[in-house]
């Protein structure tokens, strides 16, 4: 993550964290602390996996303190192992100890994500199929998850509802039907806005083929329907297969054939990494 990216989009966030941790001062850091001493800590990985996050760990230091310096040994994407030192930091001692909570907060679950998406992604090696994310995300924290994803080795859906159009079943009651919805969101959206529905028989398949969708998300289809779907769309639209998506069942799924595997899991069940500081000293 960049620094424009990170002052433009993450610093807002991570104040809000950093608020919500600190709302008056660190009573524990002040007390044994009560002036400035320079000081360093080591960040060590405690389990095997791809850190994720490096930068983002960072600044949370550096907007308490900008004097920060942060000795990174490793980079976002690469795969690290249980007792590994990732960095070194150098500063105020009080700024390490107030940070540190909030600063592995980030760490720990945006490289668990990393690290989950990247088993997942490995099962789709040899196929034609790209794997996706979704907007459930913590809320507050899509930037850094939908990210983590790309660093664990997936690919991002759409950002959040201005970034494109699906028309999920709720759409579709209230528009009244595939067809009208389709035909709505065609006349209303950008051109270059793509045009996704969600559909759950062959019916709605049919209907969303023939009604010019662009994408045609299978939700919660079993393997026999899916392929009787894509025989339905004949190339007409992209296919994308959806629902209850995780590493135990993805394999299978992909050798249906879909262009697109949409998997919530990736945000929000994967568990977080193991990493502590540790090994605190006075300069």
């Amino acid at each position: 993550m960049d620094n424009i990216t990170m002052k433009l989009n993450a610093d807002k966030y991570l104040m809000m964290a950093l608020e919500e941790d600190i709302t008056s001062e660190d009573v524990s850091t002040n007390a044994v602390m009560p002036e400035y001493k320079k000081g360093t800590v080591d960040l060590i990985c405690k389990s095997d996996g791809v850190i994720c996050g490096l930068e983002v760990y960072g600044r949370v230091f550096q907007l308490l303190d900008e004097a920060t310096e942060i000795d990174y040994k490793v980079k976002d994407g690469d795969k690290v192992t249980s007792g590994q030192l990732l960095a070194v930091v150098t500063g105020d001692i009080r700024v390490l100890l107030s940070g540190e909570r909030v600063a592995l907060n980030y760490l720990q679950r945006m490289s668990g994500i990393a690290t989950y998406t990247n088993q997942v992604a490995s099962l789709l090696k040899g196929s034609k199929t790209t794997l996706l994310d979704t907007r459930k995300t913590t809320p507050n924290a899509r930037i850094f998850e939908k990210y983590a994803v790309r660093v664990g080795g997936g690919s991002n859906h759409r950002y959040n509802l201005s970034d494109g159009v699906m028309l999920k079943d709720n759409h579709i009651g209230a528009a009244g039907s595939i067809t009208k919805a389709v035909a709505m969101a065609k006349d209303y959206a950008p051109f270059v806005r793509k045009v996704e529905v969600e559909v759950e028989t062959l019916d709605q398949v049919k209907e969303a083929a023939d009604a010019g969708a662009d994408i045609i998300m299978l939700d919660n289809m079993d393997i026999d329907t899916m392929k009787k779907a894509i025989e339905i769309i004949d190339g007409r639209a992209k296919t994308e297969c959806s629902g209850n998506v995780t590493k135990e069942n993805i394999d299978k799924l992909s050798k249906v054939g879909v262009d697109y595997i949409s998997s919530g899991a990736l945000t929000h069940s994967a568990p977080i990494m193991d990493i502590s500081m540790k090994n605190m000293k006075v300069l």
